[in-house]
């Protein structure tokens, strides 16, 4: 049987999705949880309103649905045990195939073949750990490669927890034209509101805009050391539907990687990571990039949990669109070629 056919046959019980919607979403690969997080105990989280278990046993990773068969207790209130996840309730055993492999009541029983817990795909990258929960063939997966450079800084700040939509916090990620405004406190500059054009490209994921303008990522107790005439770069690639990069080129040849990977735990509720990578400053202080990061993702919060529709309007007719929304014209375009309603949910 196709795994397609195996994985996702209904929706979540009290699904905040149109199925439609879901369904859509449910192909495509997210991260649910920091690698650091899933130690030697289950690990509860929640994807698309899927309950979800992450756990470790004899060394390979594992991620299943978070209910034990037999009266529909979460796994992850139990325990690892000889490399199986053990059901707090009655002592049910699963294997990392998702086997039922011990009913210790009747321990020389036969075991129901339909006690077998669902197993969804799973990758480890980037200091987070991927799943999707329905498997129907290749899904691009996004790219970060300065994670493994040893020419780069490797730093994981705190996800970003966000009462809004995965849908507007990537838009807002990707708008260019908001620097001056919500960004001021960090590194916006309020006399430099004009955003110049800049091209817009797309890709087998999604799509990438190369812009360009003299607005300084320095933050702005350190205004004085950019060059003047200086021109920044901002490349934003992007990875429908949730995932975005930005390249930000600093002065003598310097990089800065910011993966915004935002996890759609329900329709109204987002999970933000954000690995950062940069070749420069390798050893200052971690601190203040941590601090630097947490104030500029808290001034986009307080934004995007205000916005109305809290839904992501696919339609264009919806809302009124100026020249500097580019790309957030492609990316709504880009949502609805995956069959997305007209008024997305997520």
């Amino acid at each position: 049987m196709p795994t397609s056919e195996i994985i996702a046959p209904a929706l979540p019980r009290n699904c905040t999705f149109a199925e439609s919607d879901w369904r859509a979403l449910a192909p495509f690969w997210y991260p649910i949880a920091f690698s650091r997080e899933v130690t030697d105990k289950p690990f509860a989280t929640k994807l698309l309103d899927e309950r979800l278990v992450v756990f470790r046993a004899n060394g390979k990773l594992t991620v299943a649905r978070d209910l034990c068969l037999h009266r529909g207790a979460p796994l992850s209130s139990g325990w690892v045990e000889g490399g199986e996840i053990v059901c707090g309730y009655h002592g049910f055993r699963y294997n990392s195939e998702g086997q039922c492999v011990c009913i210790p009541a009747h321990p020389g029983a036969a075991i129901p073949p339909k006690l077998k817990v669902q197993i969804f795909p799973v990758q480890e990258r980037y200091g987070l750990i991927w799943t999707r929960l329905v498997d129907n063939g290749p899904s691009p997966f996004p790219e970060f490669n300065s994670w493994d450079d040893a020419n780069y800084l490797q730093v994981l700040p705190d996800s970003v927890e966000l009462n809004a939509s995965a849908g507007r916090q990537i838009e807002g990620f990707l708008d260019v034209s908001h620097f001056a405004f919500v960004h001021v406190g960090t590194f916006g500059e309020l006399d430099n509101r004009e955003v110049p054009s800049y091209p817009v490209e797309l890709t087998p994921g999604g799509f990438r805009a190369d812009y360009i303008s003299t607005v300084s990522n320095y933050s702005t107790a350190f205004k004085h050391l950019n060059p003047p005439g200086f021109k920044w770069r901002r490349l934003f690639e992007t990875w429908l539907p949730f995932t975005a990069k930005l390249t930000v080129f600093f002065p003598n040849d310097g990089q800065l990687h910011i993966l915004n990977a935002a996890s759609p735990v329900s329709a109204r509720q987002t999970r933000v990571f954000v690995p950062i990578c940069r070749n420069f400053d390798k050893d200052a202080p971690l601190q203040p990039t941590l601090d630097f990061n947490h104030q500029v993702f808290a001034e986009d919060k307080a934004i995007v949990e205000q916005q109305f529709p809290e839904d992501l309007p696919i339609n264009l007719q919806d809302e009124v669109h100026i020249r500097a929304d580019k790309s957030s014209i492609t990316y709504r375009q880009g949502l609805a070629k995956l069959g997305l309603g007209r008024t997305f949910t997520a």
